[in-house]
């Protein structure tokens, strides 16, 4: 019996693993996902960070990201190449590349789609023997027993064509899909606008006599609207009609706004029934990328398979400088992708999922966020055991300095601090703002409050942008001086002038003698960030400058910056493609948060900078868009309606067996790259987790103790009969 026992609870190797016994060493990629399953992977309303590992690799736009370079560079994706636009005047007719950006007044984008990609295997392609839907139109019990795509048996495909990127770009205005960026782009696109009120009727008619809150509506037939704006010439030919010159169009090609999406798919899942079995692009996609969704269950496990209909792209051959160095070259012309599966479960806390990914079962805690590694690099630093261990698991953890930046604010409305309304308040203003520019030392901010994982920021543009300055290059006169070739930040003394320049010698109002107080306006409370509060004052208080901290949830915070009733405050912008236009305009006066509700959140107001900036938006990458975007810097170096604080760095976390990992936020396509080592990973995970016998000796021992006892008795019974018997005998 207890040998049975023995036997029957012998460990598992993996005993603290998610996966079935054996799994680690097929070519899977495992991560973890935390609190909830991604809301919207339906391309046209996805724009959350948790969504972009699966909407990326499923989905193509026309255009991505070089997976290596930086800064970072467009390559095509389905297109056959990047593509130029064709400027046209008031009349229609072309205008020279290099015409002025005033006088056009359309471009026109003609993408040719490469020929030959298919879509994914899927059922809302499949057909019966006489050439009609498998699927469609489905009878009353067609959804019976059937709540994930792998329920349907047949599935079948087709050629990606240049309708699938117009019916896409027709659902951005459609009231069925509500997608964030339609109000941008219907500025736009020509005719985007109206092409929306027109699908607004169309789909009030179609619910004119269906019952409010009904969940299953009429399909909405998109081919049978059309607009000028989007067209497809042929069938690999699409046509994109944009307003005026907007060079930064060409980013919103690689966002997956713009996949393609194939009207069998939408179809397919306009259905009856399909809602309630939560049968829907949000939770099932159907795309031409690298992977496909085989399991989706919500708030529990996501899998996504290899795609067996995908071309097979090749890997990256250039690079960075180190790059090569670290390995990143060697898949050089592989077709990607190289893993097979890729496995995300949910992981609702954070010390189970770290204690999991130090046991070897994540591959990476989570894809899309670097946070994580960030952590592991901090921890390493506070805690010489956890350096130990990570070294002794050569844990991966590559940084990178985001395409974002988190920056102080002055109201340029505010008296005080803001631009004045007299040329002599003008200066006083200015000069006070320098000052509080010099005392607010960010590298100290930085090196205690972000552990250094950040870099000092001189001017809107990060690294990895077009424009961007080397510290060394770009520093801030105002902030900074060079000595011996290095800069240093000026010194007090030198804020402290400022002070009395600006009429506020000591801290005090030279006219009144009052103290100087000025008001931080904290976002979201942060009552529990008081220490970063208290190094606030005492840097100010250097100057005599007594700060007031006035912190209040974030729906107040918002409304304070809306009517402009901040002082100062601590805000942050997370670039939507690689374009310093896309920081500049934070500043563009007629952006201003106050009256316009634009980004420009200091309200900050300058006709020279204005005038460069309409400048701006109309050049191409090349040396006179980065010298404008360096006096644009250099004007607000000077006015400083910022300081500009830093741009947060993010680390990757990867195993020793992860290769091709290299961290980013703007490239989002990034498990195609990976490559796994399933050999590896299962010599370090037996390793690391040796079977434990002491449980299994204990419950022996527990068993024998109770074995024992009642052993005892049977025997003590068994004598007692074999006496009984034997005295029968005798007698």
């Amino acid at each position: 019996m207890a040998v049975l026992a023995l036997s029957a609870c012998q460990p598992r190797q993996a005993i603290n693993s998610p996966y079935a016994e054996g799994a680690e060493a097929e070519n899977t990629f495992y991560t973890a996902f935390a609190s909830r399953s991604p809301k919207y992977l339906d391309p046209a309303s996805s724009y959350s960070g948790d969504e972009t590992p699966y909407t990326y690799n499923i989905y193509e736009a026309p255009f991505a990201y070089h997976y290596l370079k930086r800064p970072y560079e467009l390559i095509p994706r389905t297109a056959q190449a990047l593509v130029e636009p064709q400027y046209l005047d008031a009349e229609g007719q072309p205008l020279p590349a290099d015409a002025p950006g005033e006088s056009v007044v359309e471009s026109v984008y003609d993408i040719h789609i490469k020929p030959g990609i298919l879509f994914q295997p899927h059922p809302a392609f499949a057909r019966t023997a006489d050439g009609g839907y498998a699927y469609w139109p489905l009878p009353p019990d067609g959804l019976v027993g059937r709540y994930q795509i792998p329920d349907f048996p047949e599935t079948g495909t087709r050629e990606l064509t240049a309708e699938d990127y117009v019916y896409a770009i027709r659902r951005l205005a459609s009231p069925r899909t509500v997608s964030p960026v339609f109000t941008t782009m219907a500025d736009y696109i020509v005719g985007m606008r109206e092409y929306g009120e027109q699908l607004k009727a169309a789909d009030q008619a179609l619910r004119k006599d269906v019952p409010p809150g009904t969940r299953d509506l009429p399909w909405l037939d998109l081919r049978q609207y059309a607009f000028e704006g989007v067209q497809a010439l042929d069938a690999h030919t699409l046509r994109i009609r944009i307003k005026g010159k907007y060079p930064q169009f060409k980013y919103w090609l690689a966002m997956s706004f713009f996949a393609p999406m194939a009207w069998e798919a939408d179809r397919f899942y306009q259905q009856p029934g399909m809602a309630e079995h939560n049968l829907s692009l949000n939770t099932w996609p159907v795309g031409t990328g690298p992977y496909m969704m085989a399991e989706s269950r919500q708030n529990q496990r996501h899998v996504m398979v290899r795609n067996p209909n995908y071309r097979g792209e090749p890997y990256p051959c250039e690079g960075e400088p180190g790059d090569a160095e670290a390995g990143l070259l060697r898949d050089c012309g592989q077709p990607t992708p190289f893993i097979d599966r890729l496995v995300f479960s949910i992981e609702k806390e954070g010390i189970p999922l770290m204690g999991k990914f130090m046991q070897g079962y994540y591959d990476v805690p989570q894809a899309e966020r670097g946070e994580y590694g960030i952590a592991m690099l901090v921890a390493a630093e506070d805690d010489a055991d956890k350096a130990r261990r990570y070294r002794e698991h050569a844990i991966q953890l590559p940084t990178t300095v985001e395409t974002s930046i988190w920056y102080m604010g002055f109201n340029w409305l505010d008296p005080v601090v803001g631009q004045g309304d007299t040329p002599e308040r003008q200066l006083r203003n200015r000069k006070l703002r320098q000052a509080i520019s010099i005392a607010f030392d960010w590298e100290e901010y930085i090196a205690i409050f972000e552990n250094g994982q950040g870099m000092v920021a001189c001017s809107p543009v990060p690294p990895g942008v077009l424009g961007f300055e080397p510290f060394e290059d770009g520093c801030d006169p105002v902030v900074y001086d060079k000595v011996d070739g290095r800069v240093q930040r000026r010194s007090i003394e030198a804020a402290r002038q400022l002070m009395v320049e600006a009429g506020y010698p000591g801290g005090r109002d030279a006219e009144t003698g009052t103290p100087l107080v000025l008001h931080y306006d904290a976002m979201g409370g942060m009552t529990g960030a008081s220490p970063v509060f208290d190094w606030m004052r005492r840097r100010m208080a250097l100057l005599g400058i007594q700060f007031d901290i006035r912190a209040t949830d974030y729906g107040r915070f918002q409304d304070k910056m809306r009517r402009g009733a901040a002082q100062m405050f601590l805000w942050g912008w997370h670039a939507d493609y690689p374009d310093a236009e896309n920081f500049l305009f934070l500043l563009y006066g007629p952006n201003a948060k106050v009256g316009n509700g634009g980004e420009n959140a200091a309200n900050y107001s300058n006709p020279e900078y204005d005038a460069m900036f309409e400048q701006l938006r109309f050049l191409d990458d090349g040396p006179e868009k980065e010298a404008l975007i360096h006096r644009m810097s250099a004007l607000v170096q000077r006015d400083a309606p910022w300081m500009f604080g830093y741009f947060p760095k993010s680390a990757g976390a990867y195993q020793q067996w992860v290769s091709n990992a290299k961290p980013t936020q703007m490239v989002r396509n990034t498990l195609q790259y990976y490559r796994v080592d399933p050999t590896l990973r299962t010599e370090r995970i037996a390793a690391w987790n040796p079977p434990v016998f002491w449980p299994l000796w204990l419950l022996l021992a527990g068993v024998l103790l109770l074995v024992w006892p009642a052993w005892r008795i049977i025997r003590r019974r068994e004598r007692a009969t074999a006496h009984a018997t034997a005295d029968g005998e005798r007698r």
